[in-house]
């Protein structure tokens, strides 16, 4: 009988996963992807589990937050919205590095973790995790306090 796999082969087998979409992400709507190639992206079920819409609201962000998903009901089949501070409403071509890094908790659920939404985030824009997790650095500095 075949043993279950271990707790570091699940993790790794995860982050393959999450690395392989977010290439895939990057092959089909790449080599730029704007706020336009977003919303493609969103409506997508081979790259995005479940619906998701954006929308521009901090009502549930806590401080310093840029970006939490939500559940639109309660099995993810219903949907997420994925709340932007809305300092980034006039910034669309910055959006995708928001919620690529939100999107984990979407197609990952409670398995999802900072690493995850950076290697996801990283490959789905076509750079390296470094100067993605540097990327989101910056605009999460940039909002106002």
């Amino acid at each position: 009988m075949k043993q279950p796999p271990s707790a570091t082969e699940a993790q790794q087998a995860l982050r393959a996963h999450a690395a392989a979409k977010g290439a895939e992400i990057h092959a089909r709507y790449g080599p730029r992807i704007g706020w336009a190639e977003l919303e493609r992206i969103l409506a997508d079920r081979r790259c995005v589990r479940h619906p998701c819409a954006v929308e521009f609201d901090a009502t549930p962000l806590g401080p310093g937050e840029f970006a939490t998903p939500l559940p639109r009901g309660e099995h993810p089949r219903d949907g997420f919205v994925i709340h932007v501070h809305p300092f980034f409403q006039d910034q669309r071509d910055r959006v995708p590095y928001l919620v690529f890094y939100q999107l984990v908790v979407v197609n990952y659920g409670n398995l999802a973790d900072a690493t995850l939404a950076e290697l996801f985030g990283a490959r789905a824009l076509g750079m390296s995790v470094d100067e993605y997790y540097r990327a989101v650095c910056a605009l999460a500095d940039a909002l106002p306090r």
